[in-house]
């Protein structure tokens, strides 16, 4: 039943991942390949506003400082927008890579509680069997 158990965690936490890595890819290639559009009008970017929802938890000095920020970082988004497409075939490698490799690790959790499962059911019979102990 452990054993069942163990593993069902794992093949969920699995799913899980494959489903974070999915969505961070489908949203960082939409970012990459929707990257023109930042560049197209700086005044769209000067009259950004915290939405309404925010407004009573941001305080009134950040919310004057923002335009003056994102002018500031302008020319470095300006900068990487023109290596997009090189970077849109680079992340979807690396994004599987790290998918893969996580994947690797929580098959090797499953193992490892495959294998504490077993140890503990071990020593629960030779604590319930005392004559195995001195045989």
């Amino acid at each position: 039943m452990f054993y069942v158990l163990s593993w069902f965690v794992v093949f969920s936490l699995l799913a899980l991942w494959s489903l974070v890595a999915w969505g961070f890819h489908a949203i960082a290639t939409w970012l990459v390949s929707n990257a023109g559009a930042l560049k197209s009008d700086s005044s769209e970017i000067m009259s950004l506003r915290v939405p309404e929802w925010l407004a009573p938890w941001v305080p009134p000095e950040l919310t004057s400082a923002l335009p003056a920020m994102v002018s500031a970082v302008t020319p470095a988004i300006d900068a990487l927008l023109g290596f997009a497409p090189a970077m849109a075939g680079a992340l979807t490698v690396a994004v599987w890579v790290i998918w893969a490799i996580g994947s690797m690790l929580l098959i090797v959790l499953g193992f490892v509680l495959s294998g504490l499962v077993a140890l503990l059911r071990r020593r629960r019979s030779a604590r319930s069997d005392p004559s195995a102990a001195y045989s």
